[in-house]
């Protein structure tokens, strides 16, 4: 757990590296050019620093046409209701396609009827012979008028459904990406808070056992500090990819900030989750951290972890307070352990607080 002290050294420090970009390629220090280099020092946008990086190879700087582009891609709060309203209308038009083809269909259908009526009022008046051969194919002739109409329908009916389903597809990546830590690939902030609020009501609704885990990094700072952003970044991934490999199906796996994870734990109860949480600490500790360049080894990497289960009067707030308390005595008491609220530690911490 990042303490309010860790916090504001940590973001105070990705602040000085966002001036410092500013300062040396000359530019303006305005709220938009901040934000874009604030999100370069803290790594959390791998493909915006890639993007940077490409243009300062490329360029030696940023032009403002680079920053506009930055900022609308990566870090413009509409991008996403932007790129969902495009989609929608997309869609809206092939609904409106399908529907004059619909239309059309009907319209076709009822000059088929009213040819075949024309026919049956000749055949009514008609005498034997030539003029019953003419009416017979002035019949085929409107058959066939039909059913070639009918073929061109189902063709274009066809690739509308095909252009549909690519943009529902594409709706839901967008919507995939927008709740998606870029990083970990795990749940963002966002879709964190939407899926344990929607977890409580059905624990609720189903008086079922729901558990809360708040994972940190022990010592990130000082990976950052010694090897950089990107090996930072390599010790993000390495538990993220810890913590989906040991969760089970329907739990929620989420980057709740920074280097501290979330898991809820639908149907699991607290010691369950105490279980599961300990494979997920010692999954960690195993992997030996590496350079990529040269796979020089960097040593390991350790977690904490606090658990909370739910209480008939949470609030989300309350409960995530509780397993982050868990998670302050397990650092506490010397990081990498896993600590569950019914631990007496968890109770002396509170008490030596309050005294």
């Amino acid at each position: 757990m990042t303490t309010p002290a860790d916090e504001h050294e940590r973001t105070m420090a990705f602040a000085d590296i966002a001036f410092g970009q500013i300062k040396a390629l000359r530019q303006p220090a305005s709220p938009r050019h901040f934000e874009i280099w604030y999100n370069y020092a803290t790594g959390y946008n791998p493909s915006l620093n890639q993007t940077i990086n490409e243009s300062l190879s490329r360029n030696g700087t940023l032009s403002e046409a680079d920053v506009d582009r930055i900022y609308e891609t990566y870090i413009s709060p509409t991008r996403f209701s932007d790129r969902l309203d495009h989609v929608g209308a997309q869609v809206q038009g092939e609904i409106e396609q399908v529907m004059d083809m619909i239309g059309a269909a009907a319209g076709s259908a009822s000059d088929y009827s009213q040819n075949l009526a024309n026919v049956a009022q000749k055949l009514g008046t008609s005498p034997e012979g030539a003029g019953v051969r003419n009416i017979v194919e002035s019949l085929v002739q409107a058959t066939r008028e039909m059913q070639q109409n009918n073929r061109e329908l189902e063709a274009r009916l066809s690739a509308s459904k095909r252009e549909i389903d690519q943009l529902h597809e594409n709706l839901q990546a967008v919507r995939n990406e927008s709740l998606t830590d870029p990083l970990t690939g795990l749940a963002n902030r966002k879709s964190f808070d939407e899926g344990l609020t929607k977890a409580m009501a059905d624990a609720r609704a189903n008086k079922a056992h729901l558990s809360l885990l708040m994972i940190d990094v022990d010592h990130f700072k000082r990976f950052n500090d010694t090897f950089g952003h990107v090996t930072g970044d390599q010790v993000l991934r390495l538990v993220a990819i810890s913590v989906k490999h040991n969760v089970k199906d329907g739990a929620l796996a989420a980057r709740y900030g920074g280097e501290e994870f979330a898991v809820v734990l639908p149907g699991t109860a607290l010691t369950a989750a105490t279980t599961l949480a300990d494979h997920v600490r010692r999954a960690v500790m195993v992997k030996e951290l590496k350079k990529r360049s040269n796979g020089e080894s960097l040593g390991r990497v350790t977690i904490s972890i606090g658990i909370a289960a739910l209480r008939a009067s949470d609030t989300p707030q309350t409960f995530i307070e509780r397993a982050d308390g868990s998670l302050y005595t397990a650092k506490r008491n010397g990081r990498n352990q896993v600590i569950n609220e019914s631990d007496p530690k968890v109770a002396a911490a509170v008490a030596s607080k309050v005294a």
